[in-house]
């Protein structure tokens, strides 16, 4: 069958994953990934990656080629890479060209009027003598709107302002939405001064009037945005930066009667952030680290065995247990007296807080269980985790919308939101840390009925050619369909050697690896939703298994919601056996993400574990920040 040449079908080929080559022999011993597959019929799902790879400019040999030919060694894919993170530096702010505006004839060349003898006017001619530093487009902001505006913002007379005192109130409180506020001080002249030498005051007015103007508008970039660029954390990141007309922010500062309300008015306004801060706020608080929850390491417990470390799992469940939970299991926690017998009632009551975290409900009490039972961090890991999330909250949408999707890799869940309201969630495998699922946002476009899988040039290489080399017959004998620079072939007829030029793919089938459908949102990284015939590892509580796509535990639901239709109609499509594309009515904002501190429905926050060590990376970047900025400030 010949492979239609359209975008769909190229998406489909690519990989998901970006990809480097890298000529090391593969270990021979070692299982590849069609072994796993179909070795007993226990079927481990291959992913596509995210761009297809060239291999070199071996060509590829057909029936007739040399057998003899020594084949080349085999090659490797890898994927992105973690980089060293690299801030931002300051720069000064070139304040001189504007220090007097009367004599440069800089305000009167842009149509303002001469400003006449006022401190305001001797202020400004001191702007000369200020050193000050600032991010890049803090500082051209500043610049920019002292070349458009002969007042001051911050300083009346010889005083500072009521407008200032509130600007300075919100940086100090900056750690409230995450920030740092050593990131925005100011020094403050006294208010009691030498009235004999009013030129050193004036000095020390300029000074206070460019840097609480700097100050005010990195704090604005930083909380609108975010301090971290997440492009310069790792190639698994990928987001357009936002942009933040500071000028305009400056403007509209100069002229407000509540500066605080306007400041805190830039932090993101949804209610995930909102929980963020209401929780930042009461661990800062919080007694819990006073009488946490302590249970033995190793401890394993199963249902009908005793271990004296039941009080301490009892307790933790109602100390992480929801209200609702505690109120239905009320008769069993009273009526428990620390007894080490794990009962058929205590068994019942684990099981429902299982439940609640979205574990295996085994009554197992494992390292899994334990993490929830005893807050799963320590109080100062949980403030850090929550400063990483309101961080990068900062790079989604500030409203993320009454209708989107949205994954969550640390939960191994997925949320449909709609009218402003989680609908429903369901279970999710992720990417291995291996091959690990991207964090970017995107649209859901298509859903596609009984699809192709195009096997990724990464799993080609990695996965099936050690076998070809060996069995060029192997891709036949699974019924994969194979071609050659667009010509099908037999995978006989190639000299696996090389794969350039060839494209694999597998008919829709119940053993099709994207199982009866996908759900498309097209991206660089060519990631998507899908079925699985792999079922089981849903059941598992670390899910991170994937080659980087997300497998949905219930994709005919998923793909009800995103098509506005019935789970009864997307059954009828796929039950007619033939591959079909359907666009969504409209499309819907998906937001692939990674948070380990993220709110539930109810806007109580959860914690999780950090499969990528992603969390790490984001300490390094605020600490490369914060030694830059306080550094050269």
């Amino acid at each position: 069958m010949k492979f239609r040449k359209s975008a769909a079908l190229t998406a489909l080929l690519v990989t998901c994953a970006f990809v480097v080559v890298d000529a090391v022999p593969a270990r021979a011993e070692a299982p590849n990934l069609l072994q796993m597959l179909f070795g007993k019929r226990k079927r481990q799902e291959p992913e596509p990656a995210r761009l297809p790879v060239a291999l070199g400019p071996a060509a590829i040999a057909v029936p007739g080629a040399r057998k003899d030919a020594k084949p080349a060694a085999l090659p490797r894919v890898t994927g992105p890479q973690y980089y060293t993170y690299k801030p931002e530096p300051l720069r000064a702010i070139a304040m001189d060209k504007l220090a007097d505006p009367v004599v440069t004839g800089s305000i009167k060349e842009r149509g303002m009027p001469l400003v006449q003898y006022s401190s305001e006017n001797e202020i400004r001619r001191d702007f000369a003598t200020v050193n000050a530093m600032a991010p890049a487009e803090s500082a051209r902001a500043v610049e920019e709107y002292y070349s458009r505006n002969a007042g001051l913002i911050w300083v009346s007379g010889s005083q500072i302002s009521a407008r200032a005192r509130a600007a300075l109130s919100v940086l100090a409180d900056a750690e409230a939405v995450g920030l740092d506020p050593k990131d925005y001080m100011v020094e403050v002249p006294s208010a009691v001064f030498d009235g004999a030498n009013m030129a050193a005051r004036y000095q020390d007015l300029a000074a206070f009037e460019v840097n609480l103007s700097s100050a005010v508008t990195t704090y604005v970039l930083d909380t609108v945005r975010g301090r971290i660029d997440p492009n310069r954390i790792s190639g698994y990141h990928d987001f357009a930066r936002k942009k933040v007309n500071l000028v305009a922010a400056l403007s509209i500062i100069s002229q407000s009667p509540d500066v605080a309300a306007y400041l805190r008015s830039r932090a993101p306004s949804g209610r995930h952030f909102q929980a963020l801060a209401a929780e930042l706020k009461r661990l800062q608080a919080s007694a819990d680290a006073s009488d946490p929850v302590v249970i033995a390491a190793g401890t394993l417990l199963k249902p009908g065995q005793s271990n004296p470390e039941l009080a301490n799992i009892v307790k933790g469940v109602v100390r992480h247990g929801s209200e609702a939970l505690k109120t239905e299991q009320a008769a069993t926690i009273a009526a428990y007296k620390e007894s080490p017998e794990y009962t058929p009632e205590l068994v019942a009551l684990v099981e429902a807080f299982q439940k609640e975290k979205g574990l295996k409900p085994d009554g197992v009490v494992g390292q899994a269980t334990i993490r929830h039972l005893t807050g799963g961090d320590s109080v100062a890991d949980r403030i850090f985790k929550i400063k990483v999330a309101m961080e990068q909250a900062r790079w989604l949408p500030a409203e993320l919308g009454s209708r989107y999707v949205f994954i969550n890799q640390p939960a191994y869940m997925a949320y449909y939101h709609d009218k402003g309201d989680e609908q429903f969630a369901m279970r999710v495998v992720v990417g291995s840390k291996a091959n690990q699922t991207y964090f970017f946002q995107d649209e859901i476009q298509t859903v596609e009925f009984n699809p192709y899988w195009g096997v990724p040039q990464s799993i080609i290489i990695n996965e099936m050619l050690p076998k070809l080399r060996s069995d060029p017959s192997y891709l036949d004998r699974l019924g994969y369909e194979v071609e050659l620079n667009g010509r099908t072939v037999s995978s006989t007829q190639i000299d696996w050697s090389s794969t350039k030029g060839v494209a694999v793919r597998q008919p829709p089938g119940d053993d099709n690896a994207l199982g009866d459908l996908k759900i498309l949102f097209p991206n660089a990284h060519a990631i998507y939703m899908h079925d699985t015939p792999s079922k089981s590892y849903f059941k598992k509580d670390m899910r991170a298994l994937s080659h980087g796509c997300v497998r949905l535990s219930d994709p005919r639901r998923m793909a009800a919601a995103v098509l506005r239709t019935s789970v009864d109609d997307v059954g009828a499509q796929i039950a007619k056996g033939r591959n079909k594309a359907v666009s969504v009515p409209e499309r819907v904002p998906v937001y692939v993400s990674y948070f380990t501190a993220w709110p539930n429905k109810d806007g109580k926050v959860e914690f999780f574990d950090d499969i990528y060590g992603r969390d790490d990376y984001m300490r390094k970047a605020m600490e490369a920040t914060r030694a830059v900025r306080q550094a050269q400030s």
